[in-house]
């Protein structure tokens, strides 16, 4: 037992180096014309300046569609105030979808003649600079359909917020597949070619997850969909225990309401890890304990590799507080997140920016506001 509790752990290792080794030296961006960027915005959007002073370093040039309900001050303001290169979109309240992709219809329905590129972002990231053209590089080169990065969470101060980023960063340096990886809704593109391949309107109709929605439709569509390795994009996540349980929880929630089989191979990974490390330590001894923190231990450091090729030095020292449970309790990253997948089985239900949706085979069939 303890052979195979060591090819799993030299596993684990060598999954995570082979990210750290696929990483682009060369960091080559396009800059075409015709390049247009989705925000879907909520009503709270309090006009991000460090967002948008992050944008307008973009390398890339680019129109920007703020996308809301209508009932958004900062977006309003931000609108008239920059003039042509920022367009409002007031999409109304969902009635049978969820709110950001009924906002997102709303974007692609406003599109011009001149729109190429679509750029989708969330509105709670730090991008880098090259973050665009970076994205349109393997568009514009004929490598890729769509170009994903993923989010790195940037965890505050306290336990729970370090252990939910120690969780993600277990699926933000997994290996990827050059061209069959899931796009992340916070930072996708496409060709407008693309997007009409795809009817892309149609995809998203009455669906609550976007990148799920899109992922699997160009899955079936024997689309190219191509991870770009150093996006690994700062998103900061702070706040209560259990609102950070709930995010965890509704992440997995969408993959399992999208595709059960997806669901099924993540947790049966995750509980084979979470299985053998119970082992380890209860019958293992101390050989079987000194492998398992050995692998960790290894994992943390080339981890950090990965955080100082891809983040800002002051992105770093916030996002590194995760790796500091791959060091102390390694077993409880993999327990933690075992039981947020097996949580997200519990349920159809998935709150989200203050509503309630009932959700079946990713399409919403029922939703309503959360009171308060």
């Amino acid at each position: 037992m303890i052979w195979l509790w060591a090819v799993l752990q030299a596993l684990t290792l060598i999954g995570v180096a082979s990210y750290w080794r696929n990483l682009p030296i060369e960091r080559k961006e396009e800059t075409p014309d015709g390049v247009v960027v989705i925000l879907s915005l909520r009503d709270d959007w309090d006009g991000a300046p460090d967002l948008m002073a992050r944008l307008q370093a973009q390398h890339a040039r680019f129109r920007l569609i703020l996308a809301t309900s209508g009932h958004c001050p900062a977006a309003r303001d931000l609108a008239s105030r920059e003039g042509a290169w920022v367009q409002l979109v007031s999409a109304g309240v969902a009635q049978d979808e969820g709110q950001k992709v009924h906002k997102l219809r709303a974007a692609l329905g406003a599109l011009g003649p001149d729109d190429r590129y679509l750029v989708f972002l969330d509105a709670d990231i730090a991008p880098p600079a090259r973050l665009i053209g970076r994205l349109l590089f393997p568009l514009a080169r004929g490598k890729a359909d769509i170009a994903t990065g993923y989010r790195m969470l940037l965890p505050g101060r306290g336990w729970m917020p370090t252990l939910v980023s120690a969780v993600e960063m277990q699926l933000a340096t997994l290996p990827r597949s050059a061209t069959a990886t899931m796009p992340w809704g916070g930072a996708m593109a496409m060709t407008r070619g693309v997007a009409d391949r795809l009817d892309l309107d149609t995809v998203l109709a009455g669906r609550l997850s976007d990148d799920m929605a899109i992922g699997l439709a160009g899955w079936r569509a024997k689309m190219r969909m191509r991870p770009v390795r150093d996006l690994l994009v700062a998103s900061p996540i702070d706040g209560r225990a259990a609102d950070l349980l709930a995010f965890g929880v509704r992440q997995y929630r969408h993959v399992r309401t999208n595709s059960l089989r997806m669901w099924g191979v993540a947790t049966g990974v995750v509980a084979a890890q979470s299985a053998a490390w119970l082992w380890a330590l209860g019958w293992g001894g101390w050989a079987a304990i000194a492998i398992g923190y050995g692998a960790a231990w290894g994992r943390a450091l080339v981890r950090r590799k990965i955080l100082v090729s891809v983040l800002e030095p002051a992105q770093i020292r916030q996002a590194q507080r995760s790796l500091y449970w791959d060091i102390a309790l390694p077993f409880a990253v993999a327990w933690s997140h075992l039981a947020v997948q097996l949580a997200a089985a519990c349920s159809d239900n998935i709150r989200w920016g203050g509503w309630l949706y009932r959700v079946k085979q990713g399409r919403v069939t029922s939703m309503s506001r959360i009171a308060g």
